[in-house]
């Protein structure tokens, strides 16, 4: 989630093109794929491994097996929100030249990022956590005779709504800035910066909408499934080191992140938790091997975040390593996460996940103008990236940050729980707001977030969640017959 040092500005047309492809991808595979049929395989795959498997479960895979929530894996999923929270607020920085205010990265050039990316790049293991989270949703929703049309619809609805919000708010503060005569410059750049971590948005809600599809390849070839999703991203990145063309390097949008969802499918299964803990640590040790000897031989650059643009494989060996060490310790975090208070915030957390992290960087970015304005007006000193003082303030920006953004969510996280009214179960329709919802994520990506781009974003948005609304009267009901009455 956490790309905005990532992106430059020169590239965003590449991973708005990479989108493009995966919106094509989700129209050639998923309206095949979201029959209104019920998979018998989907519906009894949590009760597919042996009876050995199951006796050697721990609780917590257990307990997912079962249908039942994983309190391990909600507390790793909201650890990886706060994670967000944490490299964004250490990223967006504000400085004053002359008169003028001056939004920055932080972090450019800063010898102490890469090492710190190796801990806060959590991308990777929140898609496995959305792979696995979405494999057990889907297969209680066919067990209790849904579809997977009624699987995509409460995802669109899940992740677009809070964008409409969010997006609106941004379209509208914008306008008031400008009314106001801030600088059509710096107003420009905190519209690129909104809309850079958007491409988030964009990916995951294609590669939920592709899970059916893969959850039924998972079921049928496991192993197959995977490998031929890892060898094209090798292939990608092997294509884009020989060509230097980044388009090339653009297409791991779609094998990087689908490849580690479908790593979440083997966890949702337990065929990972059955594994003995010897062959998990030395299977993630030598993910973490291979990866630190691609730094060391200049194969890839030791800062984490830069790896999403574009994707590489580099994320895959983050990810292997990141689950096997998820697996080894649930049972642990399972613990942990029992205590109350723990409980409390991590369900506090996932319950508002989307909220979350699209009103992070609008906080940020709010506070960094209010710096602005203090330092311009009253002379309040703006400490320069990595010095002592910004050492000493960072960690009050970054406290700051995080009680804003989470008390916004305190206020319109109920926006993201809400249910569709009158879901659709017309798979064509589900299908149409899916390419509406990533058409409007490319808006803002490809050409920055101003007044026009949000407000067609929001209009996007809005048409996505009216197709995933059925018609009055529902459409798979037959219209009763108009009788005619004639007068007398």
């Amino acid at each position: 989630m956490h790309t905005t040092a990532s992106i430059p500005a020169a590239r965003r047309p590449d991973g708005a093109t990479a989108i493009t492809a995966t919106a094509t991808a989700t129209a050639t595979v998923t309206r095949a794929d979201l029959a209104d049929l019920a998979d018998p395989a989907c519906a009894s795959a949590t009760d597919s491994g042996t009876g050995t498997e199951r006796a050697t479960m721990d609780p917590a895979a257990a307990s997912a097996a079962a249908g039942r929530r994983d309190p391990a894996i909600d507390l790793v999923r909201a650890l990886c929100v706060l994670a967000v929270v944490v490299l964004h607020g250490i990223q967006v920085g504000i400085t004053v030249t002359g008169t003028a205010p001056v939004l920055e990265y932080t972090t450019v050039n800063a010898p102490w990022y890469p090492p710190l990316t190796w801990i806060l790049q959590v991308m990777p293991i929140f898609f496995v956590i959305g792979g696995f989270a979405g494999a057990l949703a889907l297969r209680r929703l066919l067990a209790r005779g849904g579809t997977a049309t009624d699987f995509v619809v409460g995802r669109v609805h899940r992740l677009l709504l809070p964008a409409v919000v969010t997006v609106s708010a941004v379209g509208m503060v914008l306008a008031w800035l400008g009314i106001l005569g801030v600088p059509a410059e710096l107003l420009g750049l905190a519209g690129i910066r909104y809309g850079q971590p958007l491409w988030f948005l964009g990916v995951f809600l294609a590669c939920q909408a592709l899970l059916p599809a893969l959850l039924r390849a998972h079921d049928r070839a496991a192993v197959r499934t995977l490998v031929m999703l890892v060898v094209a991203a090798v292939a990608v990145d092997a294509l884009h080191g020989l060509t230097g063309i980044d388009a090339l390097g653009y297409a791991n949008i779609a094998f990087v992140w689908l490849a580690l969802q479908q790593l979440g499918f083997f966890l949702a299964d337990g065929r990972l938790d059955a594994l003995s803990p010897a062959v998990r640590r030395s299977a993630g040790a030598a993910a973490v091997a291979v990866l630190i000897g691609g730094v060391v031989a200049g194969i890839w650059t030791p800062d984490l975040i830069a790896h999403l643009n574009p994707p590489t494989i580099a994320l895959l060996l983050v990810g292997a390593a990141q689950t096997a060490a998820l697996s080894l310790l649930r049972p642990a975090l399972a613990e942990l996460s029992a205590h109350p208070w723990i409980e409390a915030c991590t369900r506090f957390v996932t319950a508002r996940t989307m909220t979350i992290y699209l009103w992070n960087l609008p906080v940020l970015l709010a506070m960094a103008g209010v710096s602005a304005v203090l330092a311009l007006r009253d002379g309040m000193p703006l400490p320069d990236p990595s010095g002592l003082m910004w050492w000493t303030t960072r960690p009050w920006w970054l406290v700051l940050s995080i009680v804003l953004t989470f008390a916004l969510a305190a206020v319109l996280g109920s926006i993201e729980r809400r249910r569709p009214a009158r879901p659709t179960r017309s798979s064509r329709r589900a299908l149409q707001a899916v390419l509406l919802g990533l058409f409007g994520v490319l808006i803002p990506l490809l050409a920055g977030t101003t007044v026009l781009t949000a407000g067609a974003a929001v209009g996007l948005f809005l048409a996505a969640l009216s197709r995933i609304r059925a018609k009055v009267p529902r459409e798979d009901s037959a219209s009763p017959p108009r009788v005619r009455t004639v007068g007398r």
